[in-house]
């Protein structure tokens, strides 16, 4: 296994329960913060992800942060459930252990990211 796939795992381990996919609605329903992470170009190729709030990565924390200046107005507090997608799960949980070192411990990642919420829709 490679450095970033033993630090990958390391952080699942310690992340709140990462939902799937077929979530979304369920996640959206209940109040959660969807935030799609996933560069423009992608976005572009395969669609948005419906009831996401886009952010770009390198603006994350400064956008959810309940105490930055920045934050959008969707970014409530440290008890909001938040839910960060990617294309396909990784650089999503990365991020979603950034948000909770921040203080947003209910910070988390959509397994499969993107992709798997894809190939549901597919079926």
């Amino acid at each position: 296994m490679s450095a970033i796939d033993d630090l990958v795992e390391a952080v699942r381990a310690k992340l709140p329960r990462r939902p799937t996919g077929d979530e979304l609605p369920d996640l959206l329903n209940r109040g959660a913060l969807v935030v799609d992470i996933r560069p423009a170009a992608l976005r572009e190729r395969d669609g948005e992800l419906p009831g996401a709030v886009v952010i770009d990565r390198n603006q994350l924390e400064w956008r959810l942060d309940p105490t930055s200046d920045f934050r959008i107005a969707e970014a409530s507090g440290p008890d909001q459930e938040i839910v960060v997608v990617c294309d396909e799960g990784y650089a999503s949980t990365l991020a979603a252990e950034t948000l909770q070192r921040i203080g947003l411990h209910r910070a988390t990642d959509m397994a499969g990211g993107f992709q798997s919420w894809k190939q549901l829709r597919l079926g």
